[in-house]
């Protein structure tokens, strides 16, 4: 005979005296921790690529205006290095926002904390992407 008893969003059912659980739900968090993992990944590629282009292929004191116009020439550089821009920002503002859970204890000082951080890091991304795509 199976008996269900629910709790805190897990339902754990009994069959003949084993116990078998289902998953919780997934949530914000949830989805927060996994884009951690994959945007870490994704970034650890990109920044490489970034790096071995602009500091070990060409050397630094050539990457001028001239460079970059000619590397932005193509569309594919821009969104490459627009998809940098982006999961980077998205990347430390889902960190920073964790950081400020666990260390900033009172609730409106915590939303104070994060409207800034959410501000900042809008328009760092609003600039990155105008400089991005009017560039040249």
């Amino acid at each position: 005979m199976a008996t269900q008893i629910e709790g805190r969003g897990d339902v754990t059912q009994r069959t003949e005296g084993q116990r078998t659980f289902r998953r919780p739900r997934q949530n914000f968090e949830t989805w927060s921790w996994f884009f951690m993992r994959i945007s870490g990944l994704v970034l650890i590629f990109l920044a490489l690529v970034h790096f071995a282009i602009t500091h070990i292929v060409n050397d630094v004191v050539e990457t001028d205006h001239e460079f970059v116009a000619a590397r932005w020439d193509n569309p594919l550089w821009r969104l490459y290095d627009w998809a940098l821009l982006a999961l980077g920002l998205l990347h430390g503002l889902n960190g920073l926002r964790w950081i400020i859970d666990d260390y900033v204890r009172t609730p409106a000082r915590r939303a104070w904390v994060k409207a800034l951080l959410y501000s900042v890091t809008g328009a760092l991304f609003f600039y990155g992407t105008l400089t991005i795509v009017t560039y040249g």
